[in-house]
């Protein structure tokens, strides 16, 4: 059937208004089209161009010198040493496993090392170097080197180590650095992102913790060309960091290492202290270790050996290390019962070897009693009587505000880790941490630096220096930085009599100098330098009434570890004093005969700038020193020192 012309027009009509539309929605579509191109290509340029350099250009951290350490006359005592070492990039070797054995081939590698480098190759992109082996020498780095092109993946690199030239003498002051932990990062107040970088190393212990923001340095850059993978293709730029500070420490490395070796294998600690200014000269904690080890990580057997040795190579006795101060103590009592105007010079006290204090019965160590004794003969010759009859007269409040003002329960601002502030007792204290009251027996005990009394040879230098001048003396460590004088925070004068603190210095004196010092053996011979000191012997355990009366046993009859703490505290010279000391041999029997030998050594040491003249010890004594002296493991004297050599 034919269709009319009618039906013909209206099919046509409704064709064309389709085609009108459609072309009108993709005139439309075209119209979005090139107004997205225009917006991309010419508004947005500028933002996707930008977009684009960043994804095409990264911008890397570059880690800065650390700042070198000094003693006070220019030795080196930490540095940055070149360090060779050798990479490996995993997906530029076909087969890691043969790659590392021709390595082994060349060189030694490290097991442990290794064991650490294939994990973190297991945790890491394969186009991201891991370090194989590290601390090469020059001979093993240029082997690697010259067979580098047959060592496909390998690569060997420069850079910088700590390295502590001295190795054991400032393990304990100048410390060590050590790889970037996680417990590191939750600790740190500062979001450095220096902290983030693969073997980067901050300060662990001692100084090189202490003072970590001053020797780190500020963290340069450089801008490399990376392709879509994030691999290296060129470096584009580079700028330096600004290397940490250099800081120069007051201790004296020639001095430091004789104390070291003076002290030898004896578990002990000696502080040698300019009373002027509170310098540190010498600070050493025995026995020590090598640091060296700790900067890359130690092996578990070297450490077990240090962990396990019972006299705590890793444990800073200077400033960590709490005692009994036992009779260096005195001083203390002496000077609460001088100020508080309970007692005189010429008084005297009777001492029997005992003293009945509420019901129970003081001993004296020495048990037929020292008679008649007055304030000069109490320290001469350490009457213990004496001090439990004034204790009980001037109150423990006293003596503990005296021992405060003298340094002592103080946590001093020393640029070393983890100070103790030691423990000086009173009424309050107790009832705080024992739950109980004061009594008169731990008023007693602690007039001789017994009971709950506490210090550390940090305390009893600091100690020792105030009774010398008079004054506030504060220690310090750092002499300078970048060459910049640090200020010297000495306080006022302590406030106390004059003629009080000359009572007691004097005292001391004869200590040394006396016929019946109990430090007599040790004194110093060449007038110059002759000194004042006080001995102590500090218990580390009980003696029974039954021990008293079949007699007590000699430290020498007792295993070491229940033998007493033997202390000592002097400074020099007399007239004019400079330096002050205090000695510490943990288990070393009596102060007298262990620790006063050695501080005066080591005074001798310090006050000629080397070995000192044979005619500064008394006469029968002069061959033995020599030889023990020649005997020393020495460390060849820096150009700083002065004074007598072996030669």
């Amino acid at each position: 059937m034919k269709r009319n012309i009618k039906d013909s027009e209206d099919s046509l009509r409704r064709i064309t208004r389709r085609a009108a539309i459609v072309g009108g929605l993709k005139l439309a579509f075209i119209g979005l089209l090139a107004g997205r191109m225009r917006q991309l290509q010419v508004e947005d340029a500028d933002q996707y161009r930008l977009l684009a350099e960043e994804n095409r250009i990264n911008v890397r951290l570059l880690a800065p010198a650390r700042g070198l350490m000094f003693d006070r006359n220019g030795t080196l005592l930490a540095d940055n040493a070149q360090n060779y070492s050798v990479t490996i990039v995993r997906e530029d070797t076909d087969d890691v496993e043969a790659t590392i054995e021709q390595l082994r081939a060349l060189i030694p590698l490290d097991e442990a090392q290794l064991q650490r480098a294939l994990r973190e190759m297991r945790r890491r992109s394969p186009f991201v170097p891991v370090t194989l082996a590290d601390g090469l020498t020059w001979k093993e780095f240029s082997i690697v080197a010259v067979n580098a092109p047959a060592l496909p993946g390998l690569y060997p690199e420069v850079g910088l180590l700590r390295r502590y030239p001295l190795g054991a003498d400032f393990a304990h002051t100048i410390g060590y650095v050590g790889r970037v932990t996680e417990r590191d990062l939750a600790n740190q107040e500062d979001r450095d992102p220096l902290l983030q970088m693969p073997q980067f190393k901050i300060g662990k212990f001692g100084a090189e913790a202490k003072l970590e923001d001053i020797l780190r340095g500020k963290a340069g850059s450089r801008r490399i060309e990376v392709n879509a993978l994030g691999r290296v293709m060129r470096e584009l730029g580079r700028e330096e960091g600004q290397r940490g500070a250099s800081v120069q420490m007051t201790m004296d490395a020639n001095l430091q290492n004789y104390v070291q070796a003076r002290l030898g294998d004896e578990s002990a600690s000696a502080v040698v202290m300019d009373v002027e200014t509170g310098d540190l000269v010498a600070a050493v904690s025995s026995p020590s270790y090598d640091p060296n080890k700790f900067v890359d990580g130690i092996s578990q057997s070297d450490f077990d050996l240090l962990r396990d040795n019972d006299h705590r190579p890793l444990h800073n006795k200077i400033a960590q290390g709490l005692y009994p101060p036992g009779s260096t103590f005195k001083m203390v009592t002496l000077l609460a019962a001088l100020e508080a105007g309970l007692i005189t010079p010429e008084e005297r006290i009777q001492c029997n070897g005992v003293l009945r204090v509420g019901g129970r019965r003081a001993h004296c160590w020495k048990r037929a009693g020292h008679g008649p004794v007055d304030l000069k003969k109490s320290l001469v010759e350490s009457c213990d009587v004496y001090y439990y009859d004034i204790s009980m007269r001037v109150g423990i409040e006293k003596i503990a505000e005296m021992a405060h003002k003298l340094g002592l329960g103080v946590a001093h601002d020393v640029d070393m880790t983890s100070i103790s502030s030691g423990l000086i007792p009173n009424k309050d204290w107790k009832f705080a941490n024992r739950g109980e009251e004061w009594v008169i027996g731990d008023t007693v005990n602690a007039s001789i630096g017994q009971g709950f009394v506490l210090s550390s040879p940090l305390q009893l230098a600091v100690m020792t220096a105030r009774l010398a001048t008079g004054r506030t003396i504060m220690p310090r460590m750092v002499k300078s930085v970048d060459g910049v004088e640090q200020p010297i925070e000495n306080g006022p004068d302590m406030g106390l009599n004059p003629l009080h603190l000359q009572w007691v210095r004097e005292a001391m004196y004869d200590v040394n100098n006396g016929r019946r010092g109990t430090a007599r053996a040790s004194r110093i011979m060449t007038e110059e330098h002759k000194w004042a000191g006080k001995t102590g012997t500090s218990q580390v355990r009980n003696i029974t009434p039954a021990e008293r009366a079949r007699g007590v046993f000699r430290n020498a009859d007792l295993p070491w570890n229940r033998r007493d703490h033997a202390l000592y505290v002097g400074f020099a010279p007399f007239d004019a004093p400079k330096y002050a000391i205090s000695v510490v041999v943990e288990h070393g029997g009596g102060g007298s005969s262990a620790a006063a030998p050695v501080a005066r050594d080591i005074m001798l040491q310090a006050l000629h700038g080397g070995l000192p003249p044979l005619d500064a010890y008394p006469s029968d004594q002069r061959r033995e020193i020599e030889e023990m002296q020649n005997a020393l493991p020495l460390r060849p004297p820096g150009p700083s020192s002065s004074g007598r050599t072996r030669a």
